[in-house]
């Protein structure tokens, strides 16, 4: 076998470097066709590299926390043994045969085609230190984990990963309560909150300096990078308006209700959201002019026959936006099912990269923070957005009396080189009328 190099493939679109969280290998083990070989991160999401290759581990060219460009070596592979011992024969990092530096090659994979690497320097390193936490007591529900058991790297979520970073706690000592070994959140917070574990110390992560007059430095993240690129573009690309409206939502509430008392829907999150997200996506069918994007370089506004619905989501990483295909084919049944799939999935860090791209349309739900509206920014490429404020009773006007009723600001967000302010007055109008009365449905379809 003639040592073969697997390089950063391309993970999505627009991505141009991940960083390596994690190897699941190390020279001189055999790794078989498809094995899980790295977590790598991305702007977008964390990805499970599968080997393309079957060998042995000649070298990782990379380690833990570096950022890799696109084209960039990750791994050597050979069928020869390493030599661990230095006695001889290939040594861990030698430039392996048949290597060619800033070789520009496409290499196919499982997960895409490596690019060309954009230049020849070296990556820049990420720090990502690790600290050791004290053991908790027997009574936690995590435990430390003998030191020969420590070969393998702790499974675990990017959040939880980042929950324990946070706290000055190995993950790598944790043993996970979690199937399979999986370190929980739960297991983190425990050794934390227990009582017999001292006190949490907070230090600084290897590489990034200490707090200085009450200032402390935060290395930027890919993902945030990514999303303040966005949007920057976004603002001051496209000419943003917002129109509010206030709605009783009274009536959404109690069809929620009737609704969950329902056995198809019982082991759903059915809520406002996912009940405004029904609403959107059929009355966008009405205005396509919403549902589309503006093409400057063709001169064409480009409408889009599918409501491609982004849920926009706060997560440890940062904001992310998952889009739920084809919602207007979807009934509420499998709506909210998805798109609780969707959010449990961003929050996780497990998105794939298509589930990040291709919407049309997006909805944020500022309420869930306690906040009664905003001005929501438009993801790049997209005319519209709705952000729904919180739920909360006020005193409003009802049936000719003062009573005390649930409502809702909705603020709606749309590019004005592409809608009007009439359509998008006619959008926002028909989406507070069937929330107020779920009936009227009926009357814009």
């Amino acid at each position: 076998m003639t040592a073969q190099t697997f390089k950063l493939p391309d993970l999505g679109e627009g991505l141009t470097e991940s960083e390596v969280l994690n190897w699941k290998i190390k020279v001189g083990e055999h790794v078989s066709l498809n094995q899980i070989i790295a977590e790598v991160e991305t702007a977008k999401a964390v990805v499970e590299l599968p080997s393309p290759f079957a060998g042995i581990v000649q070298k990782l060219h990379a380690d833990e926390g570096q950022v890799v460009p696109v084209g960039g070596p990750l791994v050597t592979f050979d069928d020869k043994p390493v030599d661990l011992d230095g006695k001889g024969g290939a040594q861990p990092g030698a430039e392996a045969p048949g290597e060619k530096e800033g070789a520009a090659e496409r290499t196919p994979t499982l997960v895409g085609y490596g690019a060309p690497a954009a230049s020849g320097k070296r990556p820049a390193r990420r720090g990502r230190g690790k600290t050791v936490a004290a053991e908790g007591s027997a009574a936690a529900s995590a435990a430390a984990v003998p030191e020969a058991a420590r070969a393998t790297v702790a499974r675990s979520t990017p959040p939880v990963r980042k929950l324990a970073r946070d706290h000055g706690i190995d993950i790598a000592e944790v043993r996970g309560s979690g199937p399979d070994g999986l370190v929980l959140r739960r297991d983190i917070e425990a050794l934390v909150s227990s009582p017999a574990a001292p006190a949490v110390e907070s230090r600084p992560v290897a590489g990034e300096p200490a707090a200085v007059d009450g200032q402390r430095r935060v290395k930027i993240s890919a993902m945030r990078r990514a999303t303040a690129n966005a949007m920057v573009q976004s603002a001051f690309t496209a000419p943003h308006a917002t129109e509010f409206l206030t709605v009783d939502v009274t009536k959404s509430l109690e069809l929620i209700d009737k609704l969950r008392a329902r056995r198809e829907f019982r082991d759903l999150k059915l809520n406002i959201t996912s009940l405004t997200a029904l609403v959107v996506s059929r009355l966008l069918l009405n205005f396509p002019s919403v549902n589309a994007r503006w093409d400057g370089e063709n001169d064409e506004i480009i409408q889009f026959a599918d409501v491609n619905l982004g849920m926009a989501v706060a997560s440890d990483r940062g904001l992310l936006v998952p889009v739920l295909k084809q919602a207007q084919n979807k009934p509420l049944t499998l709506l909210a099912a998805e798109l609780t799939e969707l959010i449990d999935h961003a929050r996780a860090g497990s998105l794939t990269a298509s589930q990040l791209t291709g919407g049309t349309f997006s909805i944020t739900n500022v309420g869930v923070f306690g906040v009664d509206a905003g001005t929501p920014i438009l993801p790049p490429g997209q005319t519209g957005i709705l952000a729904l404020g919180q739920v909360k009773p006020r005193p409003w006007e009802y049936r000719g009396e003062v009573a005390l009723r649930h409502t809702s600001t909705l603020a709606l967000s749309f590019d004005h080189r592409v809608v009007d302010g009439k359509e998008a007055s006619e959008l926002l109008a028909g989406i507070g009328a069937v929330l107020e009365d779920p009936g009227m449905m009926n009357f814009f379809l």
